[in-house]
């Protein structure tokens, strides 16, 4: 055990180890990158993290910085998970649903608990959140502003405590110019970050004002300091922790507003010949308001096949070009059945396949969205890898960008197999390489830059579901003016002014380091870790 490990469980009541065995596991996410950490600690009260960062701002003070990082399940597939310094993970211990109050519809939870955990706790009550599409922590979920089918897990946000640099505790929350002049007012690091944010906000008040008009979700650095200040004065911190994966704080509690939940659901599974054609049915179905609309590329279910999963609700995969699925989740039964009345007339005249869960298993339908899971890893060298998802174009640009991707994969000799969110605008695509070969080592990040110049030529956003992260900071970057980056830069100098908050996460990294920490295989045991 090392002298950071040996200090830091003198003074917490959890545990922090520099076992090797340890340190292997946490060097990986479910990106593809590898950065083995120094230490590991587990967390037991938020107290304890409070340490670690009261102890690493101490030390950076001194000239010596360890990065923190938080974590939760590992589940970030930009690299945002893992680090050098100490990984804090807030899964094993700080995962407990502190208070639900059905009255007033809010869930009070630990950041390490599960959104599948929260949900299962709220439909006892009636309510629900937004999924996210992976079962992640909450902490995660909001840090990385992951996407569900319809909406994002962090609007429903009431309220956030986020440990700062320095060990401090604060609370998030809209608050009057009253409570505002009070906040500034105070002397230590908290008021600190309200009298420097409010100065970069005053200076960049054009370029605010632009960014707060921008009709396009990206979460390339911190866009939203354009919500931070409201126009009758008030402030509120949570949107810059929203996606910021722990670069300016860590979530250590989150209360959420919740919705009413809809128990029964009507499941609908559409084959096209196409992916363009399935996208002009998709887009005639939204006006339904259906609670999920995606279109999955047919080349998915094929490529799924061959690496031996059937496709029982499917049938023959062979000549499907792509599957729309779509879910109602009204209250009433007679209003998805209108629903699909509706739909089944809108497409009457179509050569389009209709399979709904009125006359199939709701169960059956697993399978249709699993395709785009992690599952399609096999036993083989090449992996279908996470690289380039959650890129966000207009609806008026969508065919004119698909064709593109289309030419790019046969320039570059590779598939790019598409999903599409319809309700989002987020696009998934999933490329299979083989990390253990060189020339696909060189196309991975070729194929990044590339595919995130295509998107921004578009109008669109190459990180609107997730962050940028470590893998994709690059290329998201790129795309900013010199004025955006001069702003992202001195929000987070604020709040990170020793740059011990997940350094290398959500800012420009040398291309020759994320290259030496490329990991040589991507395989489902390494993605469950």
């Amino acid at each position: 055990m090392n002298k950071v490990a040996s200090y830091l469980n003198e003074h917490l009541l959890g545990e922090v180890s520099s076992a090797r065995a340890l340190r292997t596991h946490f060097a990986t996410d479910a990106s593809v990158l590898s950065m083995t950490p120094e230490n590991v600690a587990f967390p037991r009260v938020t107290n304890d993290i409070r340490k670690i960062a009261r102890f690493t701002w101490q030390l950076a003070e001194k000239g010596h910085v360890i990065g923190i990082t938080a974590r939760g399940f590992g589940h970030d597939t930009t690299g945002a998970a893992i680090g050098k310094g100490v990984i804090i993970n807030t899964a094993p211990y700080l995962n407990s649903i502190l208070q639900i109050l059905p009255k007033d519809r809010l869930i009070h939870v630990q950041p390490g608990t599960a959104v599948s955990t929260v949900q299962q706790a709220l439909r006892w009550h009636g309510l629900t959140v937004p999924s996210t599409t992976e079962d992640v922590s909450l902490g995660g979920a909001i840090a990385g502003d992951a996407l569900g089918d319809k909406s994002a897990l962090a609007d429903t946000i009431e309220k956030l405590e986020v440990i700062l640099a320095n060990g401090d505790v604060i609370e998030t929350g809209r608050i009057n110019k009253r409570e505002l002049n009070k906040k500034l007012g105070l002397q230590t690091f908290e008021g600190e970050i309200y009298r420097k944010l409010e100065g970069i906000i005053e200076d960049n008040q054009e370029l605010i004002n632009r960014l707060a008009k921008e009709n396009v979700r990206d979460n390339t650095g911190y866009a939203r300091v354009a919500d931070v200040r409201a126009k009758d004065g008030s402030f509120d911190l949570t949107p810059l922790f929203i996606g910021s994966q722990g670069t300016l704080g860590i979530i250590s509690e989150i209360v959420l507003q919740t919705d009413f939940y809809a128990q029964d659901e009507t499941l609908v599974a559409l084959t096209a010949d196409s992916f363009a054609s399935a996208r002009d049915v998709a887009d005639r179905i939204i006006d339904l308001d259906p609670a999920a609309l995606t279109i999955y590329d047919g080349a998915l279910y094929r490529r799924a096949t061959a690496h031996g999963t059937r496709f029982t609700l499917l049938g023959d995969v062979e000549q499907i070009g792509a599957v729309v699925y779509v879910r109602f989740n009204d209250f009433s039964d007679r209003a998805r059945g209108h629903k699909l009345k509706k739909l089944r007339k809108m497409l009457k005249n179509s050569t389009v396949g209709i399979i709904s869960s009125d006359e199939h298993p709701a169960d059956d339908f697993i399978e249709v969205r699993s395709v785009s899971s992690y599952q399609l890893l096999s036993e083989k060298e090449g992996s279908d890898l996470p690289i380039i998802n959650g890129a966000y174009v207009p609806e008026d640009r969508r065919e004119e960008f698909e064709q593109a991707v289309s030419d790019m994969a046969r320039t570059q000799h590779i598939e790019l197999p598409l999903v599409l969110n319809l309700l989002t605008g987020t696009y998934d695509v999933y490329t299979e390489l083989k990390l253990s070969v060189v020339s696909d080592k060189q196309k991975l990040f070729r194929l990044i830059t590339d595919y995130s110049a295509l998107v921004h030529i578009h109008n669109g956003a190459c990180v609107s579901d997730g962050a940028e992260g470590r893998s994709k900071a690059n290329a998201a970057w790129a795309n900013l003016d010199d004025e955006e980056i001069a702003l992202y830069e001195a929000v987070r100098s604020v709040f990170d002014p020793f740059s011990t908050l997940n350094p290398g996460v959500k800012q420009k990294n040398e291309l020759r380091s994320l290259v030496s920490s490329l990991r040589s295989s991507y395989d489902q045991l390494n993605y469950l870790s």
